[in-house]
């Protein structure tokens, strides 16, 4: 009962606080900044409600319980975390007005639709660095995935001729937070990935053959992409199709992956 009272009380801050960025005395600093400071402190509360939900939801007997909408949950906070540290030294306001609504939803998943799947405290470091860092390169490249869309939208309206929306900030710093997104995402999933090698064994019998492919073919694109920044300076449309593409990608990977096996198939 307790964690059901703690897991609302994150929803309806984060919530409170998206509603607080959404107006526009919040959203413009020469409006009213402490308005935004009130977003950011509801925010903060509501990550550590979020901690203390995931601490009971996903601590089991015998291992953690890593089900698909705890892993979601974890996930949720993992963006939400990285998008309010993000806010104190970049204008992506635009980000949480969309992105902290969804972790919310994430929130009421976990504690709503319980779905188990326990792996043992006896796991490897290594394998456990491996999870946690993937379920956190998935974070990076989902909110760069949300930016990629804001600027495509700023992209074509500005081709057209046409108002852009009021709280989105300036092309070139959407740009460059996107691929400074993208590039510790990449690292951070390139890192995930090396870790993994070791444990991958019969992929078969762990059905790791999907995730395993949409995981390289997410790496290639994304590691196709920076490349092509560096050496011939894309950016605009064609930045944003191949976020878009890698981080469709990663997601068929990872919860695609789960929702097969552990919704459809019954696979624990």
């Amino acid at each position: 009962m307790q964690t059901l009272s703690t897991a609302l009380a994150a929803i309806v801050l984060y919530l409170a606080a998206s509603l607080r960025i959404a107006m526009p005395s919040a959203r413009h600093a020469g409006a009213s900044p402490h308005k935004r400071t009130q977003a950011i402190a509801l925010l903060f509360v509501a990550a550590l409600a979020h901690a203390t939900v995931l601490y009971v939801t996903i601590g089991a007997a015998g291992g953690f319980d890593l089900g698909i909408f705890n892993a979601a949950s974890l996930a949720g906070w993992v963006i939400g975390a990285a998008v309010l540290a993000i806010m104190f030294w970049r204008p992506i306001d635009s980000l949480a007005l969309v992105i902290f609504p969804a972790v919310a939803t994430m929130v009421g998943l976990a504690v709503w639709f319980p779905h188990s799947r326990i792996m043992p405290a006896a796991t490897p470091i290594g394998l456990k660095l491996h999870i946690v860092l993937s379920i956190i390169a998935y974070a990076l490249f989902a909110i760069a995935a949300v930016q990629a869309i804001y600027l495509g939208v700023a992209d074509y309206k500005l081709r057209n001729h046409k108002p852009i929306l009021d709280f989105l900030p300036p092309l070139p710093t959407m740009e460059v937070t996107l691929f400074q997104l993208t590039g510790v995402a990449f690292a951070t999933l390139t890192v995930s990935l090396a870790l993994g090698v070791p444990y991958v064994g019969d992929v078969q019998a762990q059905h790791l053959v999907h995730k395993i492919v949409f995981s390289l073919l997410a790496w290639g694109i994304f590691a196709w992409l920076l490349v092509g920044r560096w050496r011939f300076g894309w950016r605009g449309p064609r930045a944003i199709k191949f976020v878009i593409a890698g981080f469709v990608l990663l997601a068929l990977g990872f919860f695609g992956t789960k929702v097969v096996l552990e919704l459809i198939l019954q696979r624990v």
